[in-house]
């Protein structure tokens, strides 16, 4: 495997990145994987416990992310990576320590793989920056909004011959040069290659600089159980009004604006409904976010929602 995945990938130039495995499996391959590529690799919980004594290994939380942060401050390295337990998602900060969110990361993976495959269609889950459909476009790929899942996207892929896919959880699914799974090892061995690979040597923390164009907000989660989330959807959806912004539907609600959007949905995985907004500044963000608050508490007045 490890051999495999070398056999993919180039670096040319020597990367110092700290990995957070958060004691789940991928502490066994990862950090081998990342050396067998010649990087510097300082290695945080990499030893597999299923207790998670450390912190819970979900890397789409922002709170299980502190200790990287503090490691690639304090060891002033490139970038750091942190991956969930199962080893299909992953993390990661740049330099300074700031967070660098998957649709982030989808860009600079769609505009390599686009490179060496024109044409090629790129899906990105509901809950992904509205910049990625004219980076892709722009790229000369096909962008594809799709709903969130792991099993919806693996599907897409196959009906649409996809070449790359991307959850906003963490999930990225490459066709081209792999299998088309979800690979927390492959996908950071991607992503290193195409930062050691800037033509013009920019650091890490300088390329990822240049994809934080908006403000966003990560995932929140405003608990519900299953039945009755889905009834308020269904209610939702009949009532919402988006304020002249233009409305999808296929995986909850979704409104775009010309300076912003927001989601509702139920989530898949979890008792609970999910939301998300990105806008280009904190006041035309607020101001959607107060658009989904008003909607949704016509429909629950004692809902409580912490945005």
């Amino acid at each position: 495997y490890v051999q495999r995945i070398k056999s993919d990938i180039t670096l040319e130039r020597k990367i110092k990145v700290v990995v957070d495995c958060g004691n789940g499996v991928a502490g066994t391959i990862l950090p081998r994987v990342l050396k067998e590529l010649g990087c510097q690799v300082i290695e945080l919980f990499c030893d597999v416990d299923g207790k998670f004594p450390n912190h819970h290994p979900n890397p789409g939380d922002p709170a299980n992310l502190k200790a990287l942060i503090t490691e690639v401050k304090s060891s002033k390295a490139d970038l750091g990576i942190a991956t969930d337990g199962d080893g299909d998602r992953i993390g990661v900060v740049d330099g300074q320590g700031n967070i660098v969110w998957p649709d982030e990361l989808m860009i600079l993976f769609a505009r390599d793989v686009i490179e060496k495959s024109p044409g090629a269609t790129v899906m990105y889950d509901v809950k992904s920056t509205s910049l990625l459909e004219g980076v892709i476009r722009l790229a000369g790929g096909e962008p594809m909004m799709v709903p969130s899942g792991h099993s919806i996207i693996k599907n897409k892929m196959a009906e649409h011959g996809a070449l790359l896919a991307a959850e906003m959880s963490g999930h990225f699914f490459f066709k081209d040069r792999w299998y088309g799974f979800d690979d927390a090892s492959y996908t950071a061995a991607r992503l290193l290659e195409i930062l050691a690979s800037d033509p013009t040597s920019r650091t890490p923390t300088e390329l990822f600089s240049e994809l934080t164009q908006r403000v966003s907000t990560p995932e929140i989660i405003v608990n519900m159980p299953i039945s009755e989330a889905k009834r308020f959807m269904n209610t939702l959806k009949v009532n919402f009004d988006g304020a002249g912004g233009e409305l999808s539907t296929i995986d909850g609600i979704r409104i775009d604006y010309s300076d912003g959007w927001g989601l509702v949905r139920a989530s898949n995985t979890m008792p609970a409904l999910t939301l998300r907004f990105e806008a280009i500044n904190e006041t035309e963000l607020n101001r959607i976010k107060q658009i989904f608050v008003e909607q949704m508490l016509q429909v629950k007045p004692n809902l409580i929602l912490k945005i």
